[in-house]
């Protein structure tokens, strides 16, 4: 922030120079099924919201939000706008979180390893008030950069970045009592240490405008994705859109499918280590050009274990049908753990479904082939043994057999060298 300085001025955004996308193209937040042109905020390139912030770009989209790059006009720095469908509980829910741990970010370092929010404030659509959040701008996504190493990360830098995942998921869970509930790739992003990516953005985005759809007097943008940076901050946990506080267990359907952990599809009452369970079920991979090598070396966070360390996902089956998906997701956990202890399923209202009293499982779906020793291909001896001791530390059935981000933080696997 610079003070003492006069606004700057505003950019005229071009006029022309862009792609019109056709009607017979889906473009970004079109694709999905509840999209209306009256359903995302209305923002568009070169706006001034708050009379201060310009929209200088779009940087993605999402279920239910849009995020923008924005000038802060007033203070001379860049900005993220997170602006929502109008009147969604995630609105609400992110606000009330983020309040939430404001309280505790200059008590504890982990917090400045989980996103805060600088400011909020509504713009008024078609159907209501969208609320929208301002953030400080990050970089790239774990999911992007996963993808810039051909589907896995580099396991010299695992430990360094699993380590401060661990940081951070001790303070939301240790002190501020939070439970994310929603950690994969798109929900942890680069921070910055300069704004030379930022400026290229800007730049790029005058010199070549972004393409564009337009549905009566709302515009659908491409998103423009931001360039590596030649040096990188930290990773930060976002979006607790989903997040939940102030109880010790609670009820009800939450996390993506594909990494539900087995008190949420066994209808049992779930707490923090639903987060735990995410961690082990990802990892990431050996082979990636030097430089991102570099940049990951910086990182101080990073993404559930298996899916990055291994490059494929542990757990794929995700069927039309619920019921036949979460009996697939189960016989997995199963192929992989062995069969849930009985007094785990006496606590679910969904297990006499999948499993008899005795354990055994009773849903038509064939258990697969495959332990977990099995399905780990990247390394091989005492290394291979100590990383699979590991993730068994937070693949349990129950959760209370699961470690704590804080045990964890002490396992021998940080010790072992390459």
């Amino acid at each position: 922030m610079e003070k003492g300085r006069a606004p700057s001025p505003a950019r005229q955004p071009p006029t022309s120079g862009f792609e019109i996308v056709g009607e017979e193209v889906l473009l970004e937040e079109q694709s999905f099924s509840w999209y209306t042109s009256d359903t995302f905020c209305p923002v568009n390139i070169g706006d001034i919201l708050q009379s201060k912030y310009q929209v200088i770009g779009k940087l993605g989209y999402g279920s239910v939000s849009t995020a923008w790059l924005c000038r802060d006009l007033i203070n001379h720095e860049d900005v993220t706008l997170k602006a929502y469908v109008s009147a969604h509980r995630q609105a609400r829910n992110e606000f009330n979180v983020m309040n939430h741990i404001s309280h505790w970010s200059k008590r504890k370092s982990g917090s400045i390893l989980v996103r805060t929010m600088r400011e909020t404030f509504q713009v008024l659509g078609k159907k209501g008030p969208h609320q929208c959040l301002i953030h400080d701008p990050l970089g790239l996504t774990a999911s992007q950069i996963q993808e810039m190493f051909g589907g896995k990360i580099p396991g010299s830098m695992l430990k360094a970045m699993v380590h401060y995942l661990l940081l951070a998921l001790e303070f939301l869970h240790a002190e501020a009592h939070v439970v994310h509930t929603d950690i994969q790739g798109g929900n942890l992003m680069l921070g910055l240490k300069n704004d030379s990516v930022l400026r290229d953005f800007e730049d790029e985005e005058w010199e070549e405008p972004s393409a564009r759809k337009f549905d009566g007097d709302y515009v659908i943008y491409a998103s423009r994705e931001l360039d590596i940076p030649d040096d990188t901050g930290p990773l930060i946990l976002c979006d607790s859109g989903d997040a939940h506080y102030g109880e010790n267990e609670y009820v009800g359907e939450v996390m993506p499918d594909l990494y539900r952990a087995p008190e949420i599809v066994l209808g049992i009452p779930w707490n923090e280590k639903i987060d735990i369970w995410s961690v082990g079920v990802m990892a990431s991979h050996r082979s990636a050009s030097t430089r991102i090598a570099f940049l990951l070396a910086s990182l101080l966070i990073s993404i559930q274990i298996w899916d990055l360390f291994e490059g494929k996902r542990l757990f794929t089956e995700r069927l039309p049908n619920r019921e036949e998906s979460e009996a697939a997701h189960l016989a997995r956990m199963v192929a992989l753990l062995g069969p849930p202890p009985p007094d785990l399923l006496k606590r679910g209202s969904k297990s006499g479904r999948y499993f008899d009293d005795r354990g055994n499982f009773i849903a038509k779906t064939k258990i697969p082939m495959g332990s977990l020793e099995d399905e780990e291909e990247n390394l091989g001896g005492e290394n291979r043994a100590i990383f699979i001791r590991f993730l068994r530390k937070m693949l349990q059935w129950r959760p209370e057999d699961r470690k704590t981000a804080r045990e964890l933080l002490q396992d021998p696997w940080f010790k072992q060298p390459e």
